[in-house]
């Protein structure tokens, strides 16, 4: 049924109602739990002193918040501040000694990205680096894509697998706290931008593309170490595009949105002085003790936090590409908006290039069932890899592998007679209500599969058992009921936009009258 389908504002605001006073009392109860055990002997190295001006111990169980927005953040911050100033300063001398810089914006941008990787990981870093770029390159010149991922996904195993990975990063030499992840960060997207290169110079029908264009493509310093991935068909005509305006009120936007970034800092640390959502799954024996709607809370919190966490990290780089005129991926998109395994990721970047390469590519239309389960097993087979094999991610693939094409299989089953004759007959906003009633259950499904991945597998059972088994059936249904409604006012958002977009007249029910919205 359509997009538009309308419900009461009544019933909208009695779902609005029951959303927020279920997350207050959810809140409530993680609130209590944090506060009655701040002393745990488990809590001692992830539960330290915070802002004096609170009184309260603080939650610093994640180091990639610590590192980026504590530790580590005059570095980063140094890093980035660096490549904007720069960029502005080659943009004013470019005139004066004869050079068009918006003609050679990418090679200068790529000349500080590749000097700022040499200081900060040394020599030996940088020239294995390059020769993954020089292996790729060499293999895109014969212009088979089979060869390209065979290539690709070899050298993106040889950093993932041991004893291979081991042996590269021996070769980095000295030792810092932050080697670990730049290694493997930077290694990891070199790869993964290497590899779109080499696809995109599959299809490109004369000629091919130079050495130095990978190379001004690779080492782009906002994106090298952390992200997000650009395909090269988009950087590559973005970074060299000569006509370089700015549209009305950008600056004011980009400024905004770093402000938003900021404050949305600010809100997440102070959280963590009340919420101690990630040290607690941390602690099993304090979790079996703990509600089932603190469980239920302690779940869908920390998959928020990891929303915003890639939202305000990808931010940053973004603001800084967004003063390079590029249109960076944008951040992922909120999981308290998703009920579809479909639109489930958490960084945009690696969603798209796996679209582009892999899913698109196998599934087409994504229509015919044993493409799309091809194109699925692809899909997770290369995420596998790219977030290094284990026991954890084998089954977080599963489970999202499977989602991902149950999802089809209902879809193609309640669109035949006599089930799709039986919606049609009982009308738009009832089709909605039903069809909210399944994304309830697959909202929590994508929930279950996730959180595994970002605790532990026997937190993400424990969650699972206590909602879906021992607390049925009010548990359950109080969980879903309140899962309903947030899947409600989502969809009504979804028909707001839709109405933006295509502002057709759509009869809205309120109070038992139809009239146009």
């Amino acid at each position: 049924m359509g997009i538009k389908a309308a419900l009461p504002r009544y019933e909208l605001y009695l779902y609005s109602a029951v959303l927020a006073g279920a997350l207050i009392w959810a809140g409530s109860w993680i609130f209590e739990a944090s506060s009655d055990n701040v002393n745990r002997k488990a809590f001692k190295e992830s539960v330290r002193p915070g802002w004096h001006y609170f009184g309260r111990k603080m939650d610093v169980s994640d180091f990639e918040w610590v590192m980026w927005f504590s530790t580590f953040r005059n570095h980063i911050l140094f890093a980035l501040t660096g490549h904007v100033i720069f960029a502005k300063i080659f943009t004013l001398l470019a005139p004066k000694i004869g050079i068009y810089g918006c003609k050679h914006r990418s090679l200068i941008f790529a000349m500080y990205g590749g000097l700022v990787v040499l200081v900060t990981m040394g020599w030996t870093f940088m020239a294995l680096v390059v020769s993954h770029c020089i292996i790729l390159y060499s293999v895109a010149l014969v212009k088979k894509k089979w060869m390209c991922f065979a290539a690709g996904l070899s050298t993106l195993a040889s950093i993932k697998l041991e004893p291979y990975n081991s042996w590269q990063e021996a070769l980095v030499t000295g030792s810092f706290n932050l080697q670990d992840i730049l290694f493997y960060g930077g290694c990891g997207f070199s790869i993964m931008r290497c590899m779109s290169f080499a696809l995109e110079n599959c299809d490109r029908n004369e000629g091919n593309y130079t050495f130095s264009d990978l190379l001004k493509y690779n080492f782009y310093l906002p994106f090298f170490f952390f992200g997000p991935i650009m395909t090269f068909d988009r950087f590559h005509a973005q970074a060299n595009n000569t006509q370089l305006t700015r549209k009305e009120r950008e600056m004011w936007n980009i400024t905004t949105k770093a402000l938003l970034h900021l404050g949305v800092i600010l809100v997440v640390d102070i959280f963590f002085h009340y919420l101690y959502i990630l040290t607690i799954p941390s602690d099993m024996k304090l979790v079996n003790k703990l509600s089932d709607w603190c469980l239920a809370g302690l779940a869908y919190s920390n998959l928020v936090y990891d929303w915003i966490k890639a939202a305000v990290m990808f931010g940053v780089i973004n603001t800084v590409a967004t003063l390079d005129h590029l249109d960076p991926p944008q951040p992922p998109k909120c999981i308290t908006m998703l009920y579809v395994f479909a639109e489930t990721h958490f960084d945009r970047g690696i969603n798209d290039w796996l679209c582009k390469y892999v899913y698109d590519y196998i599934g087409e239309n994504h229509d015919k069932i044993f493409k799309e389960l091809l194109a699925t097993v692809c899909t997770f087979a290369v995420t596998t890899l790219w977030l290094g094999p284990c026991e954890v991610v084998y089954i977080w693939s599963f489970f999202n592998c499977f989602g991902l094409n149950f999802e089809l299989w209902v879809a193609k089953f309640f669109s035949i007679p006599p089930f799709s004759i039986m919606e049609e007959a009982m009308g738009e906003a009832m089709s909605r209500r039903i069809r909210g009633v399944f994304n309830a259950a697959n909202f929590w499904a994508i929930v279950l599969y996730n959180v595994l991945s970002l605790n532990s597998l026997e937190f993400a059972k424990l969650v699972g058992r206590r909602i879906i088994f021992k607390g049925f059936p009010l548990c359950t249904l109080s969980v879903l009921l309140v899962t309903y409604c947030g899947v409600q006012l989502v969809k009504e958002r979804e028909r707001q936009q839709a109405l933006l977009e295509d502002p057709d007249p759509v009869k809205q029910v309120d109070g038992g009258k139809e009239k146009a919205e």
